[in-house]
């Protein structure tokens, strides 16, 4: 399964909002749709569901597919049961009664909800309001998951069961979009990443192989040894160095010098390596350079 984008431009008004965008989101591999407040983001995912249509350029979808979607705003009612409104929900995206219930359930077990079920939504916490939400948008078993700022509110453990739930049906094979500006969701979760800016692809591809284009110069070392500082700074082999959380931060003037400061650090009866390892860039420092600093 895949959904491509081809050269969408789309405005409202004088606003140019999509200038040329593309990309293309493949089944069992989440793709994290990336940007700051008014990017685009919102706009791409109304197109892929068909609310707008793009101004020029072409959605493709190899079949014809159904869509789960969780939104940013919440729109769920709050004065009626959960169980109640799950079934609604899914009557509304051709489910019978029947096989409504039957999935409103088994997804409220998977959830860990399933004591909510007769209970009143405005009842829950905003956690467990969203773990709701997030089985509403499963209830008709979709095709394609789209997830918009889907941890907001969620402690550790519920955001663990999320998560979990949303690898099982991407690793088998649903097609995942997930947006948010929680650069650390985004780098644990998604495979594939597009960051908009200008209304363009910025950057776009495999995550882990664009972390890897990027020079391996710096380095993160951990060493308890007393006077480590002081070797790191006789080290011919490196540019710069500073102090963080849990060792040093190194620069190297140049990044084949490494294996030559590894056997330098583990021939010295002084040193005890605790951690040596490449510093790759974070995804979000990753975005700060191709899109600017995060909005607040």
């Amino acid at each position: 399964m895949k959904i491509v984008l081809e050269d969408i431009t789309k405005s409202f008004k004088d606003n140019n909002v999509l200038k040329g965008l593309s990309f293309t989101a493949v089944g069992g591999r989440a793709f994290g749709l990336l940007g700051r407040n008014g990017s685009g983001k919102t706009t791409s995912i109304r197109i892929i569901m068909d609310i707008f249509k793009p101004d020029s350029g072409k959605v493709s979808f190899d079949g014809k597919y159904k869509i789960g979607y969780l939104p940013e705003e919440r729109g769920l009612y709050p004065k009626r049961g959960v169980l109640e409104q799950m079934v609604y929900f899914g009557r509304l995206k051709g489910l019978t009664k029947r096989d409504a219930k039957r999935a409103a359930t088994a997804l409220l077990e998977k959830t860990e909800a399933a004591g909510y079920a007769q209970k009143k939504l405005d009842t829950l916490s905003k956690g467990n309001q969203q773990k709701i939400q997030l089985a509403i948008s499963l209830i008709n078993d979709p095709d394609v998951l789209i997830l918009d700022e889907p941890f907001s509110g969620l402690d550790p453990v519920n955001a663990k069961i999320l998560k979990s739930i949303v690898k099982e049906r991407s690793e088998a094979g649903m097609i995942v979009f997930f947006s948010s500006h929680q650069m650390t969701e985004v780098e644990e979760f998604c495979d594939d990443v597009c960051i908009i800016n200008n209304g363009v692809a910025a950057l776009l591809g495999d995550l882990a192989a664009i972390k890897k284009s990027y020079p391996r110069d710096r380095l993160a070392l951990s060493s308890e040894s007393p006077g480590f500082a002081d070797v790191l700074r006789s080290a011919p082999e490196i540019q710069s160095f500073e102090k963080i959380r849990n060792g040093y931060a190194v620069k190297l003037k140049n990044e084949n010098l490494k294996n030559d400061l590894l056997e330098k650090l583990a021939r010295d009866p002084e040193v005890e390596l605790e951690a040596f390892r490449v510093a790759e860039p974070s995804l979000e420092d990753i975005f700060i350079e191709k899109a600017g600093k995060l909005d607040a």
